[in-house]
């Protein structure tokens, strides 16, 4: 873990801190972890950056319902579920914090518009966590322009305790950064993005870290401003390698790319053209997952903002065990088959508030160093 001086109220010298945040892959020993909240859950707002990803029958319903709280028939399986997943990582010897409850349908501005939030179900993209340093990340969604506000008590604790607290420049989110004729690409079609580069912006979910070497997709919520930005942010230290994905509407690279260990890497065979990831990755396992298992709960296909890859979203809690939903038994089988000890877990009722395992932490502290693992 990194030190750094801390200071006593006169200003002197005191004993060196040893950061609580030190996170430096997806794959170490897991310590200590945050935890999303569906508390205040609401409905996000029918911009188009919001929309350009789901259906135009769904985009509809959408704005009809912004604003307003998420039905109880979505929340209470939803949480009971949570409250399951939190219980494991318990028993499992991982701290667990979690974010401060938030009523989200409160009306907030800024001199060019106004909105009502989101909820704070997805720690992993507001936040990223790159080795003893916390990044608040410059998001695209006008809904979610104050969510790390509901983990400050976190961060300010985090900060005391020796991490380092970054915030990315907040965005100004005005109508210059996004394309009004934007329409999700066709198959077969060039590649387009909702997003303009008239600033940067990104979602920490668009990034997996694996030591010295970070990977992104370049999506609906994440342009090549604020993927430059956090390059040069890291500096020399690191590097960072585009993914390229085939999704027609892309957003986060974990139920596209994750990797699961030193040299081995998940990847979702639809987005994916395995023979054109970056060279870097020549030397790695490939690990081509299965075909979801279907969804047969009508609700949830409706209400579900991921797709049916969530299947992906799996936690690693060290470099032999991964948490994966109950409901994908290929993936169960998939990784047990690669050699990892899968322990199954239900969460599928939290797709409707954005995720799945990995969506729903923020690794704080995971046992090991920095270090390289690709060529």
């Amino acid at each position: 873990m990194a030190t750094m001086q801390g200071t006593d109220t006169r200003g002197t010298a005191a004993t060196p801190l040893v950061s609580p945040v030190s996170s430096h892959n997806e794959w170490d020993p897991l310590e200590e972890v945050v935890v999303g909240r569906l508390d205040g859950a609401t409905i996000p707002s029918g911009h188009p950056v919001v929309t350009c990803n789901i259906p135009p029958w769904a985009a509809r319903l959408q704005a009809l319902a912004a604003g307003r709280a998420y039905p109880r028939r979505l929340i209470e399986p939803a949480q009971v579920e949570l409250d399951g997943f939190v219980a494991l990582l318990q028993s499992l010897g991982v701290t667990v914090t979690r974010p401060d409850p938030v009523d989200h349908r409160q009306r907030f501005a800024t001199p060019d518009w106004s909105s009502r939030g989101f909820c704070n179900s997805c720690p992993r993209d507001s936040l990223l966590v790159v080795g003893d340093e916390i990044i608040e990340t410059p998001m695209a969604w006008p809904c979610r322009y104050f969510e790390t506000h509901s983990y400050r008590r976190l961060l300010k604790d985090y900060f005391q305790r020796g991490a380092r607290w970054t915030a990315a420049p907040k965005p100004q989110l005005t109508d210059a950064l996004f394309d009004p004729d934007f329409s999700p690409p066709k198959p077969g079609e060039a590649m387009r993005y909702i997003l303009t580069e008239f600033e940067p912006v990104f979602d920490a979910a668009d990034f997996v870290r694996a030591g010295r070497d970070l990977f992104v997709t370049r999506s609906n919520v994440t342009n090549r401003m604020g993927i430059e930005w956090l390059r040069r942010h890291l500096g020399s230290g690191y590097r960072i390698h585009e993914i390229e994905s085939r999704c027609r509407t892309p957003m986060h690279i974990d139920t596209t790319f994750l990797p699961l260990g030193p040299g081995k890497a998940l990847v979702n065979p639809e987005y994916i053209d395995v023979n054109r990831l970056p060279d870097v990755l020549k030397s790695w396992d490939i690990l081509v997952a299965p075909e979801p298992d279907p969804i047969g709960e009508r609700l949830l296909k409706v209400t579900s903002m991921c797709g049916k890859w969530l299947s992906m979203n799996v936690l690693m809690i060290d470099e032999g065990r991964v948490l994966v939903e109950r409901h994908h038994t290929a993936m169960l089988r998939a990784v047990e088959r690669w050699g990892f000890e899968p322990i199954p877990c239900d969460l599928i009722h939290y797709a409707p508030f954005g995720g799945s395992f990995h969506c729903a932490t923020l690794d704080i502290r995971r046992r090991g160093t920095l270090e390289s693992y690709v060529d």
